[in-house]
């Protein structure tokens, strides 16, 4: 199977109670690339500046993620600096500083555009819009995340955006922000009316599944140390929508299996810095983790 993801890839400077790091690598689509790596090939759309250092790109090279899409032009790669306090369900930004971000156009490579999967990583809805009309084939999976700042700017759009997807990943707060309900389920049914799916994450609290035909929800991993969430989200979805596509399937027992595999992968991602933990994996420590989630949940395969 083809995954294509289209997002950022950021240097990010974070403080937690438990540390900090500066300029290290972040962005949504590189977490989710290196989390879907470990399954299949990874098709990668982003952009940097000319700063972007030859280490960075080699964690890049050394894994199943291709290149072709990462626009380099001049100037600073995307920038974000943020603080948790012990809530860590709660970023609190210091600075961002888009850069090469700002006047990003997702162009697809002739060779990407019939992907069989595709995340649409949390951009703006017209760039997510953008991508959509470069894509020649329908894929099995369409998914599509989104944050605060494109609910409250641009809200129309994003409506837009999602009608044409096949499944939302969005958190609690965002869901009920975005269909001005504050019960979830009530929340879900509106969301519903617009795409067939969608994964509310929950952050310590696990995921729940909505979908036409099941109701799914999965537990986190208790974890003794949680350093960095800072792309626990995109290491799920990198996770999820990886595994699905190594099985090739999106049934609805695959879909169940693929949210265990993408909690797996974003559980790993907080224990440490930027991508550090995600980059010293292997498919049976992923497994692994994954079984002790089905225990955690009472789940018999």
């Amino acid at each position: 199977m083809s995954i294509l993801v289209v997002g950022s890839v950021a240097l990010d400077s974070v403080e937690t109670p438990f540390g900090k790091i500066k300029n290290a690598l972040g962005g949504s689509a590189t977490y989710f690339s290196i989390s879907a790596s470990y399954f299949d090939e990874v098709n990668l759309v982003a952009v940097v500046g000319k700063d972007f250092t030859k280490k960075y790109f080699k964690i890049f090279e050394n894994r199943k993620i291709n290149l072709k899409g990462l626009q380099i032009v001049n100037g600073k790669t995307f920038r974000w600096e943020g603080k948790y306090n012990y809530d860590l369900n709660k970023a609190n930004t210091i600075c961002t500083a888009l850069n090469a971000f700002e006047n990003f156009q997702p162009e697809l490579p002739e060779e990407y555009k019939k992907p069989e999967f595709l995340f649409l990583a949390n951009i703006d809805p017209e760039l997510q819009l953008r991508v959509l009309a470069q894509v020649d084939t329908k894929p099995k999976l369409i998914a599509l995340d989104t944050m605060n700042f494109w609910i409250e700017n641009k809200k129309e759009q994003l409506i837009k955006a999602i009608k044409k997807v096949d499944m939302v990943l969005i958190n609690e707060s965002e869901i009920r922000q975005l269909t001005e309900e504050n019960n979830l389920v009530k929340a879900v049914k509106k969301i519903m009316k617009w795409c067939p799916a969608v994964i509310i994450k929950r952050g310590e609290y696990g995921s729940l599944y909505f979908s036409q035909k099941k109701v799914f929800s999965c537990p986190a991993v208790p974890l003794e140390n949680v350093t960095d969430p800072t792309g626990a989200g995109d290491s799920f979805a990198g996770g999820f929508i990886g595994y699905l596509s190594k099985v090739g399937k999106t049934d609805q027992k695959e879909v169940c299996n693929g949210i265990l595999f993408g909690t797996a992968l974003a559980s790993f991602c907080v224990e440490d810095f930027s991508v550090h933990k995600l980059l010293n994996l292997n498919y049976k420590r992923i497994q692994n983790r994954v079984d002790k989630i089905k225990a955690l949940a009472a789940i018999r395969s």
